[in-house]
């Protein structure tokens, strides 16, 4: 195993910083220790967490990265190898789902998520995404901001600040990292404490308790042999039916335990305070959301995630020379197949006939396949550019809609 973790640490990094190289630690504005490890006590291990954080990155994960180029007010696809390795395989060992599952799982949980392309030439090669046990940041004798990344095996990796991709969240007080999650851990507790308590409630109303009283007068061992053998005979698994049989010598009092529980509602205010926390509900978790449900899931949690992607990918995949030319990772979702079949049928009854969409564009709204020039855009005769409209109002041209007027006005 030791192995394979250095192999793979190779494939990563492939090098190790210069060993002439003095780092120090980089002195934060705010006055924070420039080292964080990672949240403690395994939240992810908890029910409550991990299907909020899996609600969230699950559908996240389905956001499509792809390479734009913006010239003025016009949008191309610009494709090409950033793009492949973005919406195919980011790494070797991971798809694109995988490979954005992953950093926004890390993010959900420790507020800040690191990845690192990897360059051959000019060329992506990949990107991993980094989950380190340790985070330092530092500087070196030049002023260059680094990161030393420290694993759970020993192993530690510096880069420089401006070839990792950062994403961060509740980013508040720190010069440079999202804030820690104390703000969550009472509530966590509390379900943790709870949830153990559920348990041991069962375990006691499943066994007797109570004492025994014996009517004549019994040396102390014997009073201990007699409540050992009722105990085994008695209390113990193997008595299914929860019943003692005792002579007239022996008095049995039982009692009775009843455990203070938290209820239902108090139960569910702890559970919905982790689900506000991470920006979910339940109806998203359990997939009964309406189009009002995810349209305010996707705005609210989603899109900011999209921009932040976007924002972050471009500034660290492009040079600022390609920046300038408007170069973009633009990270979007159709959101259309979230809608019911009625809310499609209606849209695309009332926005197709303008032009809005080509042919393919209206079948993946239904989850259709693309067909052999779908790429066409089809309107309505009925709809005309703004402009010959205008000019047809005030007599300078010719009646656009009419199918006559370019043969001189010959027709019926």
């Amino acid at each position: 195993m030791r192995l394979e973790l250095r192999s793979l640490f190779k494939i990563m990094f492939g090098r190790k910083p210069r060993a002439d190289t003095t780092y120090n630690q980089f002195k934060m504005l705010s006055g924070y220790m420039p080292v964080f490890t990672t949240w403690g006590n395994d939240p992810y291990s908890a029910d409550v967490v991990r299907s909020a954080v899996d609600a969230i990155a699950r559908n996240a994960a389905k956001l499509k990265p792809k390479h734009i180029k913006r010239v003025g007010k016009d949008i191309q696809s610009i494709g090409g190898q950033i793009e492949r390795v973005l919406q195919v395989r980011p790494n070797q060992n991971m798809s694109t789902y995988d490979f954005l599952y992953k950093i926004i799982t890390v993010l959900m949980l420790e507020n800040n998520a690191y990845a690192y392309p990897v360059w051959e030439g000019i060329n992506l090669k990949a990107i991993w995404p980094i989950v380190a046990h340790q985070v330092e940041f530092i500087e070196d004798n030049i002023g260059q901001i680094g990161i030393r990344f420290t694993f759970a095996n020993g192993d530690s990796q510096i880069l420089f600040y401006d070839e990792v991709i950062h994403l961060r969240r509740h980013f508040y007080k720190n010069d440079l990292v999202g804030e820690n999650n104390k703000a969550i851990n009472n509530t966590l507790e509390a379900i943790h404490t709870t949830n153990e308590g559920l348990g041991q409630a069962v375990k006691t109303s499943a066994s007797l308790r109570g004492i025994l009283k014996y009517t004549g007068v019994l040396r102390e061992s014997d009073i201990k042999a007699n409540r050992d053998r009722f105990v085994e005979e008695y209390l113990s698994v193997q008595n299914h039916g929860g019943v003692a049989a005792l002579d007239s010598k022996t008095d049995y009092t039982e009692l009775k335990s009843q455990p203070l529980m938290v209820d239902a509602d108090q139960m569910k205010e702890l559970r919905d305070s982790v689900y506000r926390y991470y920006g979910v509900n339940e109806n998203i978790i359990m997939g009964k959301y309406s189009e009002q449900d995810w349209d305010a899931f996707y705005e609210s949690t989603l899109e900011p995630l999209a921009v932040q992607m976007s924002l972050e990918f471009t500034h660290k995949l492009f040079t600022n020379k390609e920046l300038a030319a408007g170069h973009e990772i633009m990270f979007e979702a159709n959101r259309l197949q979230y809608v019911s079949t009625k809310t499609k049928v209606l849209m695309l009854k009332d926005l197709a006939p303008l032009g809005l969409f080509t042919i393919n564009e209206g079948r993946e709204i239904f989850n259709l396949a693309p067909v052999e020039g779908g790429d066409k855009r089809i309107q309505t005769l009925n709809v005309v550019d703004a402009d010959k409209a205008g000019k047809y109002q005030l007599g300078e041209e010719d009646d656009p809609i009419d199918p006559d007027a370019e043969a001189g006005g010959e027709g019926a």
